[in-house]
């Protein structure tokens, strides 16, 4: 076995000290025998109700972990032994691991591996494991804040570009795109559909998507030129693969699909473009174009509306009617009473006599809220069980509810007829 690299007291490997290296399991079993056989079996566990992706990517966190641990503290034996100084030390350590750019590891890498931790701690405890741990070890603030960046998305001239490029493309790329931007499908739901993956139901053609990422199967409409597209796909092939598309008699992966846009996108010159970005576009061109929430989730495969909700937010065509739709109520509010009598015409001389009218009269001044804009904070304070009045307030109270009576606005009225009986009882 390599030998362990030496680490401080407080577990932290860095800039100067040797790396931790992730072991093999028979090297990680070979210094901490039980902590192997914890993680082991809560893998076969997990392998049994998990997809064989995810499965993966814990087993090579937690073999991450077990790596460290080993290196840094070789006379922990299991995981009952790990204590918080340990998870401390993991996550300096995380700090210094080299990433996809010389920036190392993304904060949301980091916060997959801690959440699979965290995960992986939590079972362990509730399948009362022998070697659980004894406290909570990994807490919410342990865990970087995620970045909430709005999905990138093609604008409508940009896509217009590439479905342009698209058309003047070979047949199978045309389609590719197409099929891509037309579907709003994952690249990986994509690569995976099967021979007979289009049905005629109701009569149209529909594309069934089998279970994927999120365990539900759906049926997506498809467009007639798609239909004719797969088609004359069909009768080109000469292979046999399983597949409702092929390039070059090979079956699609993400690789040969994200080549193949890249080389389209080249050439409608709208610089890089990534499978995913054709999903974004379609949920975005549709939310734009008045489809439902409800209906874009069943389309994409979502389980919940609050995973369509981020293309809501991104709709600047959606938030511009929205925002058109208030406006008027809006320029109401910064309206002032003093801007329309200076105004010229008999139209705004009007004007301000409608907003004067409205005025209601405060123990202090008045409130200009125009009567067609709802207000929740009226005569809050008057209304809070907290309110305090006495005779000396009478004349005000009484000035308040004349005023009210004058413009009919009778629950006001009832509100300060309350309050002169309370006055009359309540000592100064």
């Amino acid at each position: 076995m390599s030998a362990v690299p030496v680490a401080s007291n407080d577990g932290y490997v860095g800039p100067g000290r040797p790396p931790a290296r992730e072991f093999d399991w028979p090297q990680i079993a070979a210094v901490s025998p039980v902590l192997a056989a914890t993680m082991l079996r809560y893998l076969d566990q997990i392998a049994l109700s998990l997809r064989p992706a995810s499965v993966t990517a814990a087993h090579g966190i937690l073999r991450m972990f077990a790596g460290y641990l080993t290196a840094t503290f070789p006379t922990i034996n299991g995981l009952v032994d790990v204590d918080r100084h340990h998870l401390e030390g993991f996550k300096r350590y995380l700090a210094t691991r080299p990433g996809r750019t010389d920036g190392g590891l993304s904060p949301t890498t980091i916060r997959i591996k801690l959440g699979t931790l965290r995960t992986f701690f939590e079972r362990v405890s509730e399948w009362d494991y022998p070697d659980a741990p004894t406290r909570v070890l990994i807490f919410n603030g342990d865990l970087p804040t995620p970045d909430d960046p709005l999905p990138k998305f093609l604008s409508d001239p940009d896509a217009a570009k590439l479905m342009r490029a698209a058309a003047d493309a070979d047949p199978v790329r045309r389609l590719v795109i197409e099929m891509l931007a037309r579907t709003g499908l994952r690249v990986g739901e994509f690569c995976e559909l099967e021979a007979d993956a289009v049905v005629f139901m109701n009569g149209r053609h529909w594309l069934r998507v089998p279970i994927g990422k999120l365990h539900n199967d759906r049926h997506v409409p498809l467009h007639p030129q798609l239909v004719e597209q797969l088609d004359e796909h069909a009768k080109s092939r000469t292979d046999d693969h399983d597949r409702l598309i092929v390039f070059n008699g090979r079956r699609l992966d993400r690789h040969i699909v994200a080549r193949i846009l890249r080389r389209v996108a080249k050439t409608a010159g709208i610089g890089h473009v990534h499978p995913h970005q054709l999903r974004h576009t379609l949920a975005t061109q549709a939310i734009n174009r008045g489809m439902s929430l409800e209906a874009i989730a069943a389309m994409l495969g979502h389980k919940t509306l609050r995973m369509t909700l981020v293309y809501a937010r991104i709709a600047d065509r959606t938030v511009a009617d929205a925002y058109d739709r208030v406006t008027n109520e809006i320029d109401a509010l910064y309206t002032k009473p003093n801007g329309l009598r200076s105004a010229p015409g008999g139209t705004a001389a009007m004007a301000y006599l409608a907003a004067e009218f409205d005025q209601k009269l405060l123990g202090n001044g008045h409130c200009n809220r125009p009567s067609q804009l709802d207000c929740q904070f009226e005569s809050i304070c008057e209304s809070c069980a907290y309110f305090s009045t006495n005779e000396s307030f009478t004349p005000v109270l009484e000035a308040q509810r004349a005023h009210a009576a004058d413009r009919d606005q009778h629950h006001r009225v009832d509100l300060f007829n309350m309050l002169l009986d309370r006055a009359r009882t309540e000592q100064p």
